[in-house]
């Protein structure tokens, strides 16, 4: 690395920060003007206003926005998340008791889809024109415009009401053996890698056919390298940093695609903990959950941009 580089790095990390104090602001005011409150949900519809009020003070909702915000800000900073108004229990551990489940939930889609992915999408470039490329890139455009609740409504009919081969619910994550982990998560897994997987196939295809126009290439064609070493060995490495920024904004619109996923399966993750917190309104919950959705989003797409800098051959010999 040359002070370019260092350089461009530390603005994208010092833009991701100031994003995700950005962010942090939104999230608050928006769960701050949600309908209903806490003290509301947990008194019940036959609460009088007097016990509303009471309640209200006793859990600090009475106090302004920005003294909240503040204080919710710092916490975070600390590492204290609050506690949860409707159970008392602290944020923290309710987060940590559902966050491996969606992380794993996470690595197996992206496992399947990311290399099947990028091996479909070269595949379509090396291939440009033929049969092969015109059904995958058809059937890419097909899968992306079908949003995930409905490939996910899709698979459960025809999998687990038709067929019975699947179950319909995901009730708890089952890892007794490599079977049972697929029976597990093959309906989720195939409902969220599918829209991601041809996201991703698309931008792969379109980086690598980029590099395969530029001028360095036809010299290694005149050279008399094949089409496949051509791809392989010249015009890949330097499509590196596009399809990073192709991996990265794929598995951040899988952060957004799990929401629906865990609600339809009922999976025990951190997205429908944050759905049951908005139902309750439940708000350090809601709001530390959505953060952590965020603040994940920002990490995948600053690791793309310092990806794209550090491949970038004209930043390493400048």
């Amino acid at each position: 690395m040359n002070l370019t580089i260092l350089k461009l790095v530390g603005g994208r990390i010092l833009a991701g920060l100031g994003s995700l104090l950005a962010v942090s602001a939104v999230v608050f005011a928006i769960t701050a003007v949600l309908p209903g409150d806490a003290a509301e949900e947990r008194l019940g519809q036959d609460a009088t206003p007097e016990a509303v009020k009471a309640l209200r003070t006793e859990m600090g909702l009475d106090r302004s926005a920005v003294l909240r915000y503040f204080d919710w800000l710092g916490g975070v900073a600390t590492g204290d998340l609050g506690k949860s108004v409707v159970t008392g229990m602290p944020v923290g551990e309710a987060i940590a008791s559902r966050l491996p489940n969606s992380l794993l939930l996470a690595a197996v889609t992206a496992a399947f889809a990311v290399p099947l992915a990028l091996g479909l999408g070269i595949l379509c470039a090396l291939w440009r024109g033929s049969a092969f490329d015109r059904f995958a890139s058809m059937s890419a455009v097909a899968v992306v415009s079908v949003p995930e609740f409905l490939v996910a409504t899709l698979a459960v009919l025809v999998f687990a009401v038709q067929l019975k081969w699947l179950p319909a619910l995901s009730y708890e994550v089952n890892l007794s053996s490599p079977g049972q982990m697929l029976y597990s998560f093959a309906l989720p897994v195939l409902s969220l890698g599918s829209v991601i997987m041809a996201q991703m196939m698309r931008m792969t295809r379109a980086a690598v056919i980029d590099q395969l126009a530029a001028a360095y290439i036809e010299m290694v064609r005149l050279k008399g390298a094949s089409a496949a070493r051509t791809v392989l060995f010249h015009a890949l490495p330097n499509a590196v940093g596009p399809i990073a920024n192709a991996v990265a904004l794929s598995l951040s619109y899988l952060l957004g695609g799990v929401i629906i996923i865990e609600v339809i399966f009922n999976y025990p993750g951190i997205a429908k903990l944050m759905v049951d917190g908005v139902v309750q309104r439940d708000m350090p919950l809601v709001q530390a959950c959505a953060m952590i959705f965020c603040a994940a989003y920002l990490i995948l797409v600053m690791l793309a941009d310092v990806c794209g800098i550090v491949s970038n051959p004209k930043l390493r010999h400048q």
